[in-house]
Formats: C-alpha cells, structure tokens, sequence
C-alpha cells in the first residue's frame, strides 16, 4: 500500500539579538560629540546634537536619553552596543553608518536616510517613521515592533532574520531585495511593490488574501 506523506512545516528563523546591558556610564554633555570623535561606556541625556557633524563617529556602549538628531550628518558613524530612547530627527542621515546591537525605543522620524547602511542585532519597539530609507542596506536579526511606517524602502536590501511585529506599514518597496526568513506576519500593509523580490518572505494566509490581486496584477492574470 503506497503511502503519501505530507509536508513538513517551514521553518522559519527567528531573529537572533543579544540583550544591550550598560553598567557604569559616565554622563558626557553633548558639547564634546565631534566628526569622527570615539565615545565609550557614556550616557547622553537629551543631547541637542541637531546639524553636527558626526561623520565617522564611534560610539561604544553608549546610552542617549531623548536625543535630538535633525540635520545632523551621521553618514560612516558606527554605533554598538547602543541605547537610543526617544530619538527625535525629522531629518535623519545616517548613510552607509552601522548598527550592531542596538535598540531604538520609540523613534519619532521623519525622513531616515539609512541607505547602504549595515544593521546587525537590532531591536526597534514602538515610534513612528515617515519614511526609512535602507535601500542597498545589509540587515541581519532585525526585530521591529509596534511601529508605524508610512513608507519602508529595501530597495537592492540583503535583509536576513528580519520580523516585523503588530506595525502598520503604508508602502513596502522591494524591488531587487534579497530576502531570507523575512518575516511579516501579524504586520499590517497597504502597498508592496517589487512583488518579482518576495522570495524569502512569510505572510499569514490573511497577508495571502491581500496579495493575491496584487500578484494577480503583476503576473498578468486576469480574476473575473
């Protein structure tokens, strides 16, 4: 009697983060940031840091309270080991920078430019970003949750272990992403486009229903 066995069930990786725990900071004024200026084990508490530039920064262990970040050029700037609370930039720029363990918590942005960057073990939970530039960025273990996103740009985007958590997303770009374990579930959306780069992406069978006239469309299928 042949036997017919059914599929296993897909695994799907979840993002792998390591904690961020500073212990004995030292409070630093703001006055001191600089191009290129290296900064460990410090706590910055509502720094004014709009329209420095901070290009090629290094911040270590850092820790910033209500940061206020408008205009200000972070472009090459490294942070690790990082907590941000309460970042406020209707300006951000950080472009090719990098971010590894790190946590955002409740960012209020309003254009992010973080193209080319690097994210690697990074949390973002609640806040609001109008529009998060990561098109040609290297994103691996990425946990977002509760955050709105007006438009998410992962154009040319290699993102690895990325879950994105009760979020609202208005536009999804992916067109020329590489995606692997990229995780959408429970997240709501309105419009993907670069439907071609959804390989690698998990929806729910409710996510299916809202793509299907979508792919429908993008493969030329008529539903009548």
């Amino acid at each position: 009697m042949n036997r017919v066995r059914g599929k296993s069930a897909a695994k799907v990786v979840p993002p792998r983060l390591s904690s961020v725990e500073l212990q004995d900071l030292e409070d630093q004024p703001e006055a001191e940031l600089r191009r290129g200026g290296r900064h460990e084990n410090v706590r910055f508490s509502r720094p004014a840091a709009d329209g420095l530039d901070l290009g090629g920064a290094v911040f270590v262990e850092c820790e910033f309270g209500a940061p206020s970040f408008n205009e200000a050029q972070l472009r090459g700037a490294s942070f690790r080991d990082c907590v941000l609370a309460e970042l406020y930039a209707p300006v951000f720029k950080g472009a090719r920078s990098t971010w590894q363990d790190v946590e955002f918590r409740n960012p209020r942005l309003g254009s992010a430019e973080l193209y080319e960057s690097g994210w690697q073990s990074v949390r973002i939970d609640g806040g609001k970003l109008d529009f998060l530039n990561l098109r040609g960025a290297k994103l691996a273990d990425v946990l977002i949750t509760g955050c709105i996103i007006n438009e998410l740009d992962l154009g040319a985007a290699a993102a690895t272990r990325v879950k994105l958590v009760d979020c609202t997303v208005g536009t999804l770009d992916l067109a020329g992403a590489k995606l692997k374990d990229f995780d959408l579930r429970g997240t709501e959306f309105r419009r993907i486009s670069g439907l071609g780069s959804m390989a690698g992406m998990v929806v729910d069978d409710y996510q299916l229903g809202l793509l299907a006239p979508l792919m429908a469309a993008h493969l030329g299928v008529t539903v009548l």
